[in-house]
């Protein structure tokens, strides 16, 4: 006689995961024997750069990388990344009790609420946003409070609507910026006003800085740890994953608050075991060697960029250019819902894209569309919805 098996109740909180139905349709028309072209999902295409594969291949076989690596990281690397952010934005971290190595900045995120986060405390999502946030803090136990994210705002949560009932009972807060999915930026007084927030209503904050270095016509992303009075308040996770493609190395790092950095440690030690140290040695020589790799890659992704945007635009379609991530976010024509549009491009284009509702309520009204795909493609990409009646 089988088991009855019973999922937990934490797992039915989970919203309804849409992308699977996407990934039907997009293999639907596989089966059908049609060209898909993938401009749903964030991961670089292009291979990891070599210098960074040969400290891999230099570090894989010494027998004293194969034993279980630090819980917290390679002090060698906490360095690494410290003196980077020193380099890039001037900010000085202690990499001992202010820097704590991830298995991907994704870890961290699913991992940090765990420390902090009570049964029925209140946590702050972004929406549309990237789903771990919500899911993160459903697993610990937190309630989910969603700051929308509206065009008319810039994609910024607007703090002020938060009721003051609400913020009483707040324990922690996501933001990330650049953002995922809407392409988003800020400044320095957005997070100025995150921090007196923070303070003023005793939130933890985590910004999820996965796309910081991901940007165009000589943007420069705006670090929260450079706020003043930052570091009193959150961590920030940074991450090699989309900077190196390197999304499948798995390796990133939170920095900031010493206390908030030493509960998520505790977790850590308490679910996995580090980092393997030849990725650790990789991602040193990512950070500590000549940036011009991720100045090419940059590039690339402009141009490409370029591509999409402007063949959308001359299409007629609502499109803004990005200042920053392999992301542009679509207002999609009336008439449509993300989920229509998205099953529209696949079934007449063989175009795969994600609705933005899967991000979340507010994603409603856009698709995202990624440019981790050549020029070329993306060029036919917008040829095929040219040929689309709407």
């Amino acid at each position: 006689m089988s088991l009855s098996i019973e999922f937990a109740d934490r797992l039915a909180k989970l919203p309804p995961y849409l992308f699977a139905a996407i990934d039907e349709m997009k293999f639907e028309a596989l089966r059908a024997g049609k060209d898909v072209i993938n401009l749903g999902v964030g991961d670089p295409d292009r291979p990891t750069p070599p210098h960074i594969i040969e400290r891999l291949k230099e570090t894989a076989p010494d027998p004293a990388n194969h034993q279980y690596p630090s819980y917290t990281g390679m002090m060698d690397f906490r360095k690494s990344i410290a003196a980077y952010y020193k380099r890039s934005r001037g900010i000085e971290l202690d990499p001992v009790s202010q820097v704590l190595t991830l298995i991907g900045s994704k870890e961290g995120v699913g991992h940090i609420p765990l420390a902090f986060v009570n049964a029925g405390n209140t946590v702050l999502i972004p929406d549309p946003g990237y789903p771990v946030y919500g899911a993160g803090t459903t697993f610990a136990g937190g309630e989910p409070f969603l700051m929308p994210l509206l065009k008319e705002n810039g994609f910024l949560p607007d703090l002020d609507a938060i009721p003051s009932e609400i913020a009483a009972h707040v324990k922690m807060m996501f933001i990330n910026y650049p953002n995922n999915p809407t392409a988003a930026v800020c400044d320095g007084s957005f997070f100025g006003k995150v921090v007196d927030f923070a303070k003023e209503y005793n939130i933890i904050v985590v910004h999820d800085a996965a796309y910081a270095d991901v940007t165009f016509d000589g943007y420069r992303t705006a670090s929260f740890l450079e706020t003043p009075g930052a570091i009193d308040v959150g961590v920030e996770l940074y991450s090699l994953s989309k900077t190196y493609n390197m999304t499948g190395w798995r390796i990133a790092a939170a920095l900031g608050n010493a206390d908030i950095i030493s509960g998520l440690g505790k977790v850590k030690t308490n679910l996995d075991s580090g980092a393997f140290q030849p990725i650790q040695y990789a991602g040193m020589e990512a950070l500590d060697s000549s940036q011009d790799c991720v100045i090419e890659n940059n590039h690339i992704y402009q141009e490409r960029r370029d591509v999409l945007a402007d063949g959308l635009r001359r299409l007629g379609w609502n499109v803004e250019k990005p200042k920053a991530t392999f992301y542009v976010w679509i207002n999609i024509p009336d008439g449509y819902n993300s989920t229509d549009m998205t099953a529209l491009l696949i079934r007449e284009a063989a175009i795969v894209t994600t609705p933005g509702v899967g991000f979340g309520r507010y994603g409603e009204g856009y698709i995202r569309m990624t440019i981790t795909t050549s020029k070329d493609r993306l060029e036919e990409a917008v040829d095929r919805i040219a040929k689309i009646k709407l």
